[in-house]
């Protein structure tokens, strides 16, 4: 085996390629590592085997899978900055964010050992008519199959953790495809389950060009597709996946309503945040602010310092809040979308300026809503602010996106916030905080074009498993 080549996860072995892929430093450009890239021959191999697998990861006894997940989460602990270093460099990701995925990689691998011993059922009463007197009844979840995953650049770590970790917690062997740009964690999480005693051929972890990936959309003995990633990618996916069933979290342009009686200080701390957290290359990363126009003015001023203050530069600094952007050609995309926007009228309030694939921390007002930066996932370190008067035009004009993933609003008065439950159409209403806010065990997915489904082990596990009913009749 290649010393500099690291492996790919092949039916839980590390297996080489003849192909490669180059890994890069997304700051410096530099060639990081050199990863085996799987063809459609080993993805072959890896489907026969997970398919193989399914009897025996059905049968492991909900302790066993508890316990495997639970080693994982004391060994990623063990190699914590090891691994945050690696997110740091593959993705791009500051130091700290990269530490804070790596806490939650742990977080979502032992809340799914928790989950694995409590896959229930219920006993259903009969007796609701005379002709089922003499029957009970019960039901049981029992997993649903072979998975395929798909997992994008942007939680290289935590994103595979929520397809990975449910799938075992539920008794699901997996094929999982990472992103190219971001293989390196995702091949960790391979050596650390290689460790257990999971059975032979319950995992696969194969970094591949999409153009060899079509059967973990196609081939029909997966029951089920989970991919994480763009829209056009997702439906279409959804459009060619036949018969399994199909979870897709797409993204979103994620809004934020701050009501007059707002707490002004927390209010910006936090949204200066949920703007500008990871580059801006987040799902629920907060796009879209209003404003009340009673508090607008004071609140622009703070909001345009506190960004103004963001540090942008080489991730591996400890004082770094941005970093690059996966690609100089995502820069270039939102500078380009600035630039629109402004020609369409558009104030630029702070930032807009590109180096290579950093741009700095950018607000703007006054954005038409047709703008790409109003109506589009800008997936960077860009937000745009308005004003209102009246909640619930500020409402609707939330739920005139076509995503729904999560929204915020920023109020004190609990009828408002029983409204904006009510009345917006997002997979999450978080009150007194961003959109940005996610804890893993939450019930995390969206509607419209933000996708079906739902992530959080608890939930992805009910994806992952499907009812069984047993009635018994007493003569």
């Amino acid at each position: 085996m290649d010393a500099d080549l690291r492996p790919l996860w092949l039916a839980n072995e590390a297996r080489t390629s003849a192909h490669t892929l180059e890994v890069r430093d997304k700051f410096d450009g530099r060639v990081a590592a050199r990863v085996a890239r799987a063809d459609a021959a080993l993805l072959e191999e890896a489907i026969a085997a997970c398919v193989a697998a399914a009897p025996a990861l059905r049968r492991l006894p909900a302790c066993e899978r508890r316990d495997v997940l639970l080693h994982c989460a004391r060994r990623f602990e063990e190699r914590a900055e090891e691994l945050a270093q690696l997110l740091c460099t593959e993705a791009g990701k500051p130091i700290r964010d990269s530490r804070g995925e790596v806490g939650r990689l742990v977080d979502t691998f032992r809340i799914a050992a928790e989950e694995a011993t409590r896959i229930g059922g219920e006993l259903l009463p009969m007796d609701v008519t005379p002709r089922a007197t003499a029957h009970r009844a019960m039901w049981q979840r029992v997993p649903i199959g072979p998975c395929s995953f798909i997992t994008p650049f942007n939680f290289p770590l935590n994103l595979v953790a929520h397809k990975v970790a449910p799938a075992i917690a539920a008794g699901c062997p997996f094929v999982l495809k990472p992103a190219s740009a971001t293989p390196l964690g995702a091949l960790v999480i391979g050596e650390v389950l290689a460790e257990t005693q999971l059975p032979a051929g319950a995992f696969s972890i194969l970094p591949m060009n999409s153009a060899d990936a079509a059967p973990l959309c196609e081939d029909e003995r997966f029951q089920l597709l989970s991919f994480t990633g763009s829209p056009d990618v997702g439906w279409e996916l959804k459009r060619r996946a036949g018969k399994k069933k199909v979870a897709l979290e797409l993204g979103g342009n994620a809004a934020v309503i701050v009501d007059r009686d707002a707490d002004l200080a927390d209010t910006v701390q936090r949204i200066a945040s949920g703007a500008f957290y990871q580059s801006g290359q987040s799902c629920i990363k907060t796009q879209r602010i209003l404003v009340h126009e009673e508090l607008y003015e004071r609140f622009r001023a703070e909001l345009v310092a506190a960004a103004r203050s963001w540090k942008c530069g080489d991730p591996h600094r400890e004082e770094t809040f941005l970093g690059p952007l996966i690609t100089e050609g995502d820069a270039l995309r939102l500078e380009q979308w600035i630039t629109e926007a402004r020609a369409a009228g558009a104030k630029l309030l702070c930032g807009g300026t590109r180096a290579g694939a950093l741009l700095e921390a950018t607000l703007l007002e006054d954005v038409p809503e047709d703008a790409q930066l109003v109506c589009a996932e800008a997936f960077g370190p860009v937000a745009v602010l308005s004003r209102f008067r009246d909640f619930d035009a500020a409402l609707a004009q939330v739920n005139r996106s076509r995503f729904g993933l999560q929204a915020g609003v920023f109020t004190r008065d609990l009828y408002k916030a029983q409204r904006a439950w009510d009345e917006l159409e997002v997979g999450a209403v978080l009150i007194g905080d961003v959109p940005s806010f996610r804890v893993d065990h939450m019930p995390y997915g969206g509607v419209k074009d933000s996708g079906t489904g739902r992530e959080g082990p608890r939930f992805a596990i009910e994806e992952m498993t499907q009812l069984r009913m047993l009635v018994i009749r007493t003569p």
